[in-house]
C-alpha cells in the first residue's frame, strides 16, 4: 500500500458528478502531470476510463445527497479498481493513474460533464427532489449508475 488513498475516494466526487454518455473528452492534462507515452493517449481522453469515473461519481453524488437513496459501496468500490486495472492493462502507469484521479482540471472537467447531462435528464440544482427522481429512475433502469445505487 502507498499510504494514498484509495481510487475510490480520490474519483471525482462532482458536485454532480455524471453518467455514462457519449461526450467529447478533451484536453491533455495539467502542467507538470506526467504524460502519457507517446503511442498512448492521456487518460483525460481515453473515452470508457472517464465515463466509468462519471458514472461512479454521479452514484456517489445521489447516494450523498438523497435519503430515500444508498450506495452499494462494495460494488462502486470493486467497479473502480476494475477501471484501475483496466488503464493498467492499457500500459499507463500507477503514477500516471494517479495524477489524473488527483488533477483539479480533470475533476473540473468531469463534473462539467456531469452536470450538463444532469441538466440534460432533468436536473434542476434548484430543486434537489429532482436529483433523487433522476436516481431511482437509474435504478429502475438497471443502468450503469443505477446499478451502484440502492432505493432505501
Amino acid at each position: 500500500m502507498t499510504g494514498r488513498a484509495p481510487i475510490i475516494r480520490r474519483a471525482p466526487t462532482l458536485c454532480l458528478c455524471a453518467a455514462a454518455l457519449a461526450f467529447a473528452a478533451g484536453g491533455s492534462g495539467p502542467a507538470g502531470t506526467t504524460g502519457a507515452a507517446p503511442d498512448r493517449p492521456p487518460l483525460s481522453e481515453v473515452r470508457h476510463i472517464n465515463n466509468g469515473l462519471l458514472i461512479a461519481g454521479l452514484a456517489n453524488e445521489i447516494r450523498k445527497k438523497c435519503d430515500s437513496i444508498s450506495g452499494r459501496l462494495i460494488k462502486g468500490y470493486f467497479y473502480l479498481k476494475s477501471l484501475e486495472r483496466q488503464a493498467l492493462e492499457l500500459g499507463y502507469s500507477q503514477a500516471e493513474i494517479d495524477a489524473f484521479v488527483d488533477s483539479e482540471a480533470d475533476k473540473d472537467r468531469l463534473k462539467a460533464i456531469g452536470e450538463k447531462y444532469l441538466a440534460d435528464n432533468g436536473v434542476d440544482r434548484e430543486k434537489p427532489e429532482t436529483l433523487c427522481a433522476f436516481g431511482h429512475r437509474e435504478i429502475a433502469r438497471s443502468s450503469a449508475i443505477g446499478a451502484l445505487l440502492r432505493a432505501r
